[in-house]
């Protein structure tokens, strides 16, 4: 069980990360909840909560695949100039 948390401690999956802005968002925004009412400020945090936790996931995979295709590109560099 230990090592299940621990990896979802560092790898974060797509409901963690959006309950986590959803949180956020929902405290910053608790004075507008008398005015819009509860239940549509929960349907409006929960819509950008998804929108910012999809583009932030998918901004985190490309920034993965960036590295990793710039270690090859290194080891390539390295390799014609010892030619």
């Amino acid at each position: 069980m230990s090592q299940q948390e621990t990896a979802n401690a560092t790898t974060p999956n797509k409901k963690q990360v959006r309950k986590e802005i959803g949180e956020k968002l929902a405290g910053a925004l608790a004075e507008y909840k008398q005015e819009i009412g509860e239940k549509k400020l929960a349907t409006h945090v929960k819509k950008v909560s998804k929108l910012i936790s999809r583009d932030l996931l998918k901004s985190s995979k490309k920034q993965k695949r960036d590295k990793k295709a710039v270690k090859p590109a290194k080891k390539a560099v390295k390799a014609t100039a010892k030619q």
